[in-house]
Parts: C-alpha cells; structure tokens; sequence
C-alpha cells in the first residue's frame, strides 16, 4: 500500500505539473499585477510547494518505516488538499462567470478531474498507511 500511495502521489504531481504549466504559457502570474484573479500567487505556489514538501516526507518515511513520517505526510497532505479544493471551488465558480479570467479558464476539464481523482485516491492510500504502520 505504501508504494501504491508513492506511484499515485507521482501521479498526481504530473497531472498537476500539467495544470501548472498551462495556467503559466496562459499568462497566470502575468495577470497577478494587473487583473483579478482567483488564483493568488500564495495559492498557485503554496499547494504543489507543501505536496512537494509532503511527498518528500513520504519518502523518507518508505526509506525509514517510522509511523511519525506517515502521519506527518498526511498532516502536511490535509493542507494540501485543503489549498487544492480552494483552488477547485474558485476554478469552478469562475468557469463561465463574470469574475473567469484567460489562465483560470484555461485549465482543461479532463486535467482537472484526473489531477482530482488521483489526488484523493492518494490522500485515502496515506492515511489507510499511516493507520496500518501506527498498529505495527
């Protein structure tokens, strides 16, 4: 379980990685200065910046076992989640919407909805690891 939850974070980063890059080539930070925006640099940067910091943790955890790192990676995985379903309910109230600027609008459907899916298969793979390796 330990290493299907590593394959779907890493899965997770690319369909993110994805997002990010086309929000940017769509003028995203361009648009910070000048424009409303839904997406605030704090929010653009801090969601992949605290799952990168998270992934690491859960890395150091499969190269350690100890319960502390699991449950640390799912902790800094909560904020994590917590940023990206903001960044979700802004991008989906934007779509269409008066306040729906060219970079938010340019997220595609189908990048979304995977980035979506595979992200809280990896939140629930986490937190079922944490809880096994706590019993051990």
């Amino acid at each position: 379980m330990e290493i299907a939850a590593l394959v779907m974070w890493v899965l997770t980063a690319v369909a993110g990685f994805y997002r990010l890059t086309g929000w940017l080539s769509n003028g995203g930070l361009r648009q910070q200065g000048t424009k409303v925006t839904r997406f605030p640099v704090v929010l653009v940067v801090g969601h992949p910046t605290l799952a990168v910091l998270a992934l690491a943790t859960w890395v150091a955890f499969l190269l350690t076992a100890r319960s502390v790192y699991a449950w640390s990676a799912f902790g800094a995985l909560v904020l994590v989640a917590l940023l990206g379903f903001t960044m979700f309910t802004r991008w989906l109230t934007g779509q269409g919407g008066k306040h729906a600027r060219d970079a938010e609008q340019g997220f595609p459907v189908v990048a979304v909805v995977v980035h979506g899916v595979v992200a809280v298969l990896t939140f629930v793979l986490v937190l079922l690891t944490a809880i096994t390796v706590s019993r051990r």
